[in-house]
């Protein structure tokens, strides 16, 4: 059956659709340019709602497993790819990636010159796409607030027995973000961020504010209880956590023109002035002017479009990064990161907030 890729500016690509195709779907589209990464790509809530462009030609070589997932389910409205590989070759693969997402009711198409919608992208920037029957599709108002869908709804603890306690504000965590604070022998709390009045109760050593999907003016309401925490805990940004940090300082956030989706995204340390390899996700950064009048100053910049990558604090432990040092997907160039935090925690005492 064919399949057709609208874009809202009016341009069209078609395709095959797939099995599990019944009905037309909505959602902003974005390309991902990493050759491999895609099961974690289709379960990262940061994708909550969106339409995954995989720029590389060939996507499902390795299957899908029971180990790479970043949540329980597929967060992703639906997937454009020039080749679905339908007999998978991995010691670990359990199904291929076409029956994956038939079985989960997520639509795909395939066939689709995937260089040319992301020329498209590059050009007229993110916008909302629909994969639908026929070619003339008629878009409903987007969707807005994915935060609200994917943030959860109490507090659970990991690691009990871990030598800290840390916080992991929930607003679309990704799994291998809190498998990289278990390796380090912490105790975690996964607290969703409209419950941080709670926060206190629980006696953290260290906060970290997690990833999440969508606009990080999203958590306007929560500024102020956001500042509160950052104000009196050590605390580590990633991702939508980083720009969260900045906006509760007072800084300014705004969209690019088509994000930055990737494993091989270069960064420079302003400090060491080293430059490391990064996996990124996301349509928004952090203004850098809008940091001077704040007690933030820019730790990391995007080697590529020098765009701020990270930020810390003037007087506080606090510090942030745009991109995914739990590298998954890879590469691990930034796992560093996690381990200097904890240990700059340490450093102050077993009960590092302040009074």
């Amino acid at each position: 059956m064919n399949g057709y890729l609208c874009l809202q500016d009016g341009t069209t690509f078609k395709g095959k659709a797939s099995e599990s195709f019944n009905k037309p779907i909505q959602g902003e589209i974005v390309f991902f340019t990493g050759m491999t990464g895609y099961q974690e790509v289709l379960t990262d809530p940061s994708y909550k709602g969106q339409i995954v462009v995989f720029t590389y030609p060939l996507i499902g070589n390795y299957g899908i497993n029971q180990t790479d997932g970043e949540s329980d389910e597929i967060q992703v409205s639906g997937v454009i790819m020039f080749q679905c590989e339908e007999n998978p070759s991995h010691f670990q693969s359990c199904q291929s990636l076409g029956d994956y997402l038939n079985e989960n009711h997520v639509p795909f198409l395939t066939g689709v010159d995937t260089r040319e919608v992301t020329k498209a992208i590059r050009a007229e920037g993110t916008q909302q796409a629909a994969i639908s029957t026929k070619p003339d599709y008629i878009f409903q108002t987007a969707d807005s607030h994915q935060i609200d869908k994917v943030k959860g709804e109490s507090i659970t603890t990991y690691g009990e027995e871990g030598e800290m306690h840390v916080a992991l504000i929930d607003f679309g965590w990704k799994r291998s973000i809190l498998n990289a604070l278990l390796e380090h022998n912490l105790r975690v709390s996964v607290v969703p961020f409209s419950e941080l009045e709670t926060l206190d109760q629980l006696e953290p050593d260290a906060v970290v504010l997690s990833n999440g999907p969508g606009d990080p003016k999203d958590t306007t309401d929560s500024l102020p209880f956001i500042k509160n925490v950052l104000d009196k805990y050590p605390s580590f940004g990633i991702c939508m956590g980083h720009q969260v940090i900045a906006l509760a300082y007072g800084a300014d956030t705004t969209k690019l023109t088509f994000g930055h989706r990737g494993a091989n995204h270069p960064v420079k340390d302003v400090i060491t002035g080293k430059v490391f390899l990064s996996s990124q996700n996301h349509n928004y950064v952090v203004k850098e002017e809008s940091l001077e009048n704040t007690p933030l100053v820019k730790r990391f910049y995007n080697v590529n479009d020098g765009s701020v990558e990270g930020l810390m604090h003037d007087s506080k432990l606090i510090l942030s990064a745009q991109f995914h040092p739990e590298a998954h997907p890879g590469p691990k160039d930034a796992e560093w990161l996690f381990h200097d935090f904890i240990k700059l925690v340490k450093k102050k005492g077993v009960k590092a907030h302040v009074s």
